[in-house]
């Protein structure tokens, strides 16, 4: 089973009665760059009102899951206020860790040994499982219905997001179809990371894992990251980012519940019948109080499957390994509107059905 070796490496950061923070354990082994990104992820260094108590993000093809726990009395770690631990893996799926990251810190704070916890960690590694007394036993398996590229749907607000923005969401689904940058801005991180889900659950045939940063700051090293991946949907809590119109062809703010489209994307993004078509479709689907948030998020899928099909119809021609491809001379001969036969080039192109 692959879940079983998802895991990377884990951390504990602490920070002690003094507010003095320290990095206290790590297994296996990370890097300087790594290390510097959860320091500043954490939240533990005084600068931040309140800490959150999960936090997820990715650093290249890596993503680290973040969980803080405040030390009482009780526990058994003497002179420390508050602690991070970090779990690192290959895999997207912040319910799975999130879990993993109580439970292990849950043993943290009874034994004050990371020994004992890393005995859990190792178990998980190897067998897909741990067990302890306290706090029950932790089963891979229990999240592997989640592990696939529509693992996000259970947490998703398709139906609101759409109720927020109403036709203009049209703008989103548009900028995910044909794999644009797009930019999502909330002060709240909290808040932020609860919507970050959504928006790859409005494209179930592309992976959530491919194009999904939940939180970037603005920070050279996790934009250099981010810069690297020609599309992407990235979560920032920086105001500032409304003017880095470098680093989005779309930007939603979700607090002023405003679409911004970047001046260079304007010409891409260029509405058609197709698209109003498909926006009055969805805003009627969010309206519809009898359908959970899997329909409409399967509604809106299978209507992205019929658009995909209709511009598949236009294959006419073939690769020398056979594989069929949309050529320019079809779409011009179809004499469609220019905005329709410039959507479907980019959505060819999206798609890499384009000969070029």
């Amino acid at each position: 089973m692959s879940s079983l070796v998802d895991l990377i490496a884990c951390n504990i950061i602490e920070q002690d009665n003094n507010g003095e923070v320290l990095w206290t354990w790590t297994y296996p082994s990370v890097t300087e760059q790594q290390k510097s990104l959860v320091l500043r992820k954490c939240c533990l260094d005084g600068d931040h009102v309140a800490v959150q108590p999960f936090v997820y993000g990715r650093s290249g093809k890596a993503w680290y899951y973040i969980n803080c726990t405040e030390v009482f009395e009780s526990d058994n770690l003497p002179g420390v206020k508050q602690f991070a631990l970090v779990l690192w893996s290959r895999d997207l799926n912040p319910d799975k860790y999130e879990t993993l990251c109580r439970l292990l810190s849950k043993t943290y704070c009874k034994t004050g040994s990371p020994v004992s916890m890393l005995q859990l960690y190792l178990s998980v590694m190897t067998r897909g499982s741990c067990t302890t007394e306290e706090n029950g036993t932790f089963l891979v398996c229990d999240f592997e219905a989640h592990t696939n590229h529509n693992s996000h749907i259970t947490n998703s607000r398709i139906k609101e997001l759409i109720r927020m923005f109403g036709l203009e969401t049209i703008l989103i689904y548009t900028a995910l179809l044909l794999k644009k940058r797009i930019v999502v801005y909330h002060h709240n991180l909290e808040i932020m990371l609860k919507w970050m889900s959504t928006f790859p659950a409005l494209m179930w045939h592309r992976k959530a894992a491919d194009i999904l940063f939940p939180w970037v700051d603005l920070q050279s090293d996790e934009l250099l990251d981010l810069k690297s991946n020609t599309s992407y949907v990235a979560g920032c809590r920086d105001s500032g980012v409304g003017a880095r119109t470098d680093l989005y062809d779309v930007l939603v703010n979700l607090p002023a519940r405003e679409i911004t489209v970047a001046a260079h994307a304007k010409e891409t993004m260029t509405m058609t019948k197709t698209h109003k078509d498909i926006a009055l479709f969805m805003v009627q689907l969010a309206e519809n109080e009898s359908l959970s948030e899997q329909q409409v998020a399967q509604e809106i899928a299978d209507k992205t499957t019929e658009l995909l099909n209709q511009l598949r119809s236009l294959a006419t021609v073939s690769t020398p390994e056979g594989k069929r491809m949309v050529s320019i001379e079809t779409l011009r001969d179809r004499n469609l509107p220019q905005a329709l036969d410039s959507f479907l080039f980019n959505l060819a192109v999206a798609e890499n059905i384009m000969m070029l």
